[in-house]
Formats: structure tokens, sequence, C-alpha cells
């Protein structure tokens, strides 16, 4: 009897070793698959190409113009000639100030005008007789200057009668208000039928230039000897973005920089002028902006995200032969648009992973996928970070962000 039990204690034990035993291999053998199946990864290409240099800044939106329409002469207002927020042209008619006093006040010029003429042609007829007579010696030398100061007498009233007369006629343009410019009305400040004057201050109304519109914009002072030399050398562009950031909404070029530094903010402000064909750009709307100095030509470019923070500094993965990713240490410069200038470390044509970077070792072996996206693309820099002067030797990490 023990003898039986003893036996098939031992069976069991054995069946329990040899079961448990099969499935301690399985797994370690399904857990060597999976160390040696291929990790997949997206990859970029790494290019030469040129690599445009912004600074980002803050902006206002402002008028190109703005003018508020005043009379210039007094009377009432017999008819207004446009409507609130209209765009208008320059020369547009905009009110009609009644003319009428202004106009008799030219009629009585003309006709003083013509009654002095009149007598000018009849003093020019005696100087010419007595001129005839005196040298006859049938009139005296006096009689002679007496005509002649009647003649220049008249002649210096017609021409100050001419002066009445164009000012009168000015007086009556007056009263047709033109549009000075091209540009948008705001609110109408004055209603028809009321009485206006010369001396009044708040205008009939306000029109702001759109086309073209500027922006006036900052950067700190340690930039302006960089982007005086871009301006130096010709046409300076200038991006005007949504305050986020998000969204490119024009692009234009820089006008003029301030000729001092605010020395309360230690930033130097600038003005750009934009076409704003689209009237995108709206006076008082705050924009984020990138001001091109500079243009890196023929330089080593990767795509941002395949730089990883290491002890060393920067590192990349290098899809090398047999796709087994290799670790390699860079050295960055500039930053933007997603993209990463590299002064060492890669050379063109190399693949670097730019996803999933975290379950990589080196020698892992990748399943590297292309990205849609060629590092070199020149998009608009919508996400472009900020740029600072001398990168190459101070950037130790391409995700630092200076103001």
């Amino acid at each position: 009897m023990i003898v039986a039990v003893v036996v098939i204690a031992a069976g069991g034990f054995l069946g329990w070793r040899h079961f448990h035993g099969a499935s301690d291999k399985a797994a370690a053998d399904k857990a060597a698959a999976a160390r040696a199946a291929p990790i997949p990864v997206t990859v970029g290409t790494v290019e030469k190409a040129d690599f445009p240099v912004y600074l980002r800044g803050l902006g206002t939106v402002q008028p190109y113009q703005t003018v508020t329409v005043r009379s210039r002469v007094d009377g009432e207002v017999v008819k207004i000639a446009f409507k609130q927020g209209q765009m208008v042209k320059e020369g547009d008619i905009l009110a009609q100030i009644d003319p009428r006093p202004y106009q008799a006040a030219l009629d009585q010029a003309i006709a003083k005008q013509k009654q002095d003429q009149a007598d000018l042609r009849n003093a020019q007829a005696n100087l010419a007789r007595y001129g005839a007579l005196a040298k006859e010696d049938f009139a005296s030398r006096q009689q002679l200057d007496t005509q002649q100061a009647a003649f220049d007498r008249l002649t210096a009233q017609v021409k100050g009668d001419q002066g009445a007369v164009d000012n009168a006629q000015t007086q009556v343009t007056y009263t047709t208000i033109r549009a000075p410019l091209s540009g948008k009305t705001g609110f109408r400040l004055i209603d028809q039928g009321n009485n206006v004057h010369a001396s009044d201050t708040n205008g009939i109304v306000t029109i702001v230039q759109l086309q073209p519109i500027s922006v006036v914009l900052t950067a700190p002072e340690e930039q302006v000897p960089e982007i005086n030399d871009a301006l130096a050398k010709g046409t300076v562009a200038v991006i005007a973005l949504s305050s986020d950031g998000a969204k490119t909404l024009a692009q234009g070029r820089l006008a003029l920089v301030n000729n001092e530094v605010d020395q309360a903010s230690g930033t130097i402000r600038m003005k750009a002028t934009f076409d704003n064909k689209d009237n995108v750009l709206w006076p008082g709307l705050s924009v984020s902006t990138l001001l091109l100095v500079n243009t890196l030509k023929q330089v080593v470019v990767i795509p941002r995200d395949a730089a990883q923070h290491g002890p060393n500094g920067l590192y990349v993965f290098v899809v090398g032969n047999g796709n087994k990713a290799e670790k390699q240490d860079i050295k960055a410069g500039q930053e933007g648009n997603g993209k990463l200038v590299v002064l060492q470390g890669l050379s063109p044509g190399q693949k670097v992973v730019i996803s999933g970077q975290y379950r990589l070792q080196q020698g892992t072996v990748v399943q590297p996928n292309e990205t849609a996206q060629s590092p070199t693309q020149t998009a608009q820099p919508t996400d472009a970070a900020p740029v600072v002067p001398g990168a190459e030797e101070t950037a130790q990490s391409p995700s630092a962000k200076v103001p």
C-alpha cells in the first residue's frame, strides 16, 4: 500500500514538473521572439537646405493713415452721402454743406471783378489818348502821370478782385466734403440738418486706410544690430500671424526701425507694411510676427522631434545597417518651423528616428516608416520657435525658448 502511494506521488510530481517546464519554455520563447521582432518607428531624412532665421515678436495693427474729416466752412449739413462703415475712395462725396451763402459771395466777387475790369479798360484807353496828346504837347506831363496812376490802381484792383473770386470759389468748393483718402469710414459723428463750424473738433467721420496697412512690432534691444544689418542688405520680410501663432495672416516687409530704444522696456519699435488686399489685418488687432533676418545657406537640417536629451547633451537615433538603431550625439544650432539645424554629428542622407524612440536602445532592430513631409519643406513658419543669434555656440537644447 505504501509503495503504491509513493509511486503515485512520484508520477504526479514528474507530471507537474513536465507541464510547468514546458509552459516556462513557451513563455521564454515568446519573449525572445518579441525581443527579436522589429520595432515600428517613424523616420525622417537628414538633408542639406537653406534655413530661414526668424525673430519672433508681438505687434499691433495700425492704419496706414487715419483722417478725421471736418468741415472747413460754417453751415447746415443738407446731405450725408455715405453709410457708416462704408469703404470709400479718395474724392468720393461724404457730405454737402448748404452752398447758397458762399455761392452768393462768389457771384458778388465776380460782379465786382467785372466792374473793375471795365474801369481798367477805360483807364487804359484814356492813358493811350493822353500819351498821344502829350507827344504833341496838347497834354501836360502831370495829366499823363495822373492817367498812368489811375491805370495802375485799377490794374492792382482787378488783381485783388481775382484773389477775392478765387477765395469765394474755394469756399464754395469746401461746401462739398470729399474723402481725402481711400479707406473705411467709422461711426458718423454728425447728422443731416445739423449746423457745423470750421472750429468744430469732433468732425464728421473718421476714415482709416486699410490698404496698405501697418503693424507696429517690438524686438529686444540686443537684436537691433542684426535687424539693421538685414535691413541694410535689402527688403526684410515680415510675417503676421494670429495672436496664438497658429495661423498665417499676411506677409509684408519691414518699413522702418525707430530711431531710439525704449529705455523702460529695453525694446526697439519697428513698423512693417502689408498690402492687406483681403483686409484680414484690422486696426487694433494683436498679432504675432516673424521677422526674417537671415537665411543660412545649405546647412544640415533634421526634423525637430528627432533630437532627444541625454547626459551628454542632444542625441538622435540613426537607422543604420540592418535597420539597427544607433545612438548618435549631435551639436545643434538654430531651430524653427519644426526643423533643427545640426552643426555636428550627422550627414545628409542618413535616416533618423522622429517617433517611437522611447522603445529603442543601442542596436535595436526597427521597422522604419518614412514621414510624409520632408524636413526641408519650406512651409510658412506658423509654428516657428524663437531664434537666438549665435545659437550655434549657446544652444544645448533645441527646445530652449527665448522671448
